[in-house]
């Protein structure tokens, strides 16, 4: 499977970890979330991130997980993997793991508590010297989650600093400008290209697509909606993108809610086949009877509206 790059594209959904209701890792909804995705015609897969649960997995069930997640995609689209960790040495150990399991790549937030500048250099230049110059990484810049905030010109500090540097996932809120400054500064001619994927549930896709990303990184619980929006900007029509995303904005909003959002993503998830059970690993939130039947209303709404923008703008349902 080729490794991410300054060129890589599209839609890399960002997985969900099933879990059964007990809290286990639920192997049997792995194997259908890995096709309910590639179904929806994604170009790739991010597994272990923030909002796959990275950090209630144990450091062997992170590996297995990672392993299995691998070998079930079986190179039909690259998976990258995140590694973040607030040690060092237990993330080359599992970068290195994933690598060999056939990762496309991995993704890396600042550690929390890295407070400057100069410590987020010093904490990146160690972790660049231990993964070596071969192993494709996408920074993950994440404010909100990590608590850590990078400036533009001590990111592209690192893009110079570090040449496997290859991809920038942006989210940070608000980051409009950030992101076309990146752009504008790794353009390929100014300085090194590389990729920008953008996240934040997609609540800003299609200005972040104007603004310079190469698509999106995020898990909204519709895949296609992404890739719709994303094939369609590219395709030239960025008003008929616009249309769709409109369509979908009243679901991505309400699963952006901090503290229950990932709950809401799991159950549309189960309700769409994808997984078995909507559980959260504990400490994690759950939806009551009112939650469930407002996303009824919301998830009934959407396929009504669907129906009649589709129709309009000529793309497939």
């Amino acid at each position: 499977m080729a490794q991410i790059g300054p060129t890589t594209n599209g839609v890399y959904i960002i997985s969900v970890t099933p879990f059964t209701d007990q809290g286990d890792i639920d192997w049997a909804s792995v194997d259908s979330l890995v096709e309910f995705y590639i179904a929806k015609g994604v170009s790739g897969v991010t597994i272990l991130g923030m909002m796959g649960e990275a950090h209630k997995l144990a450091e062997t069930e992170s590996a297995a997980f990672a392993k299995y997640f691998i070998e079930r995609v079986a190179s039909r689209v690259p998976v990258i993997v995140g590694v973040s960790n607030a040690g060092v040495d237990s993330l080359v150990h599992l970068s290195k793991s994933v690598m060999d399991a056939g990762a496309a790549g991995v993704m890396i937030a600042p550690a929390a508590g890295l407070k400057t500048e100069v410590q987020i250099r010093d904490y990146f230049a160690t972790v660049f010297k231990r993964l070596g110059p071969s192993l494709p990484v996408c920074f993950q810049d994440y404010p909100l989650g990590s608590g850590v905030n990078i400036s533009v010109p001590a990111f592209l500090q690192l893009v110079d600093d570090h040449p496997s540097l290859v991809m920038f996932k942006h989210e940070d809120w608000p980051g409009l400008k950030k992101l076309q400054q990146v752009r504008r500064a790794c353009d390929g001619q100014a300085r090194r290209r590389i990729s920008i994927l953008c996240g934040n549930g997609g609540l800003y896709l299609p200005q972040e697509l104007h603004r310079g990303a190469d698509g999106a990184m995020t898990g909204f619980a519709y895949p296609e909606m992404l890739v719709d929006v994303c094939q369609t900007f590219f395709a030239g029509r960025s008003e008929d993108a616009e249309d769709l995303f409109d369509v979908y904005l009243p679901l991505v909003r309400h699963e952006q809610q901090i503290g229950i959002g990932l709950a809401i993503r799991k159950e549309i998830l189960r309700r769409r086949g994808a997984i078995k059970s909507a559980a959260v690993r504990m400490p994690g939130p759950r939806l009551d009877k009112d939650d469930l039947e407002e996303l009824d209303g919301l998830m009934d709404r959407l396929e009504r509206r669907l129906a009649v923008v589709r129709s309009r703008s000529g793309i497939a349902a």
